[in-house]
């Protein structure tokens, strides 16, 4: 490595030592903002799933009712557990627990 190089590369890293310190901690607003999105994301996670499990649904019911008319053999359909919608994502007031977003809701994988 050149001289040239070496001076330019401790120049750096000097300047990019700040970006190490530490971050003082987050507020109990933004703990309780990264909470509600992280349940919105869980919640859209299992809204996506269940958009799945129907358009799934649709298709397989749609392939053997077309293969049942032009007389083709299939195999019996494997049961499935059913679809289980979400439901609207919960409206959360400002003095609710972010531990109630956390919690799975009962019925729902």
């Amino acid at each position: 490595m050149k001289r040239a190089d070496l001076m330019v590369a401790v120049c750096l890293l000097g300047l990019g030592s700040p970006a190490w310190s530490e971050l003082p901690p987050p507020s109990a607003a933004m703990k309780a903002q990264a909470d509600e999105t992280a349940a919105k994301a869980k919640w859209s996670d299992k809204v996506a799933a269940y958009q799945l499990c129907e358009a799934q649904n649709k298709v397989a019911s749609f392939y053997y009712a077309q293969a049942r008319e032009q007389g083709k053999p299939t195999a019996p359909p494997v049961d499935t557990p059913p679809c289980v919608d979400p439901g609207p994502f919960p409206a959360v007031s400002a003095g609710a627990s972010a531990d109630r977003l956390a919690a799975p809701a009962k019925g729902s994988n």
